[in-house]
């Protein structure tokens, strides 16, 4: 069970104080060997979070210690490739809901889902040899070509490549490039949509 309590007589020198949960309860014992991947020392006052054990004797020692801030930043961390996977799901859904709705109604070209669907499938590929280079330190796919294969209609495809190969989707540089590609990438099909739809009008005043 995992408790939130204030480390209290912390000595720094000695690695040891005590910590008392909030709301009161068992006074334990904390060792500074017993936080886990801690981003500083800790110091009086600090509120941590951790469970309790027993030593021979009886006594309560703290143990898996995280400072808050730590545990707290630990969850997001384990939050946020669950939040995204839904934020990618959602936005291929739609994509694919859209470009289908516009092609059946003669809006889009018969062509256009063939050619997102090819170039997906190479941005695909190449997100995946690109993470196996990655690993092998074999020659690597330059990220201007994965940019490339995205702007030309592959960015459904990298964004399910980033999701399965886990790759490049922590990078925020990368990231920030890539959805300016998928923005283009869409203006440019909304074009080619109006210029259709001015074209069939056009046919049909004739």
């Amino acid at each position: 069970m995992k408790y939130q309590g204030r480390i209290q007589q912390w000595d720094d020198a000695k690695g040891f104080g005590f910590v008392e949960p909030n709301g009161g309860g068992i006074r334990a014992f904390a060792h500074i060997k017993a936080f886990k991947q801690r981003s500083r020392r800790p110091i009086n006052g600090d509120i941590i979070v951790y469970e309790v054990e027993q030593d021979r004797k009886g006594n309560h020692r703290a143990c898996n210690i995280s400072l808050l801030k730590d545990h707290k930043a630990k969850r997001l961390r384990a939050n946020k490739p669950t939040s995204q996977r839904k934020r990618n799901i959602i936005v291929l859904s739609i994509f694919s809901g859209a470009l289908a709705l516009f092609t059946l109604s003669g809006r889009l070209p018969f062509i256009m889902p063939i050619i997102y669907g090819a170039v997906s499938m190479l941005a695909l590929l190449c997100y995946g040899i690109d993470k196996w280079a990655a690993k092998n330190n074999m020659w690597r796919i330059s990220e201007a070509k994965l940019h490339i294969l995205s702007l030309l209609g592959g960015w459904p495809g990298a964004l399910l490549a980033q999701q399965i190969f886990k790759h490049k989707r922590s990078k925020s540089s990368f990231m920030r490039v890539y959805w300016v590609t998928v923005l283009v990438n869409l203006i440019l099909l909304g074009l080619i949509a109006f210029e259709v739809i001015n074209t069939q009008a056009f046919m049909v005043e004739i």
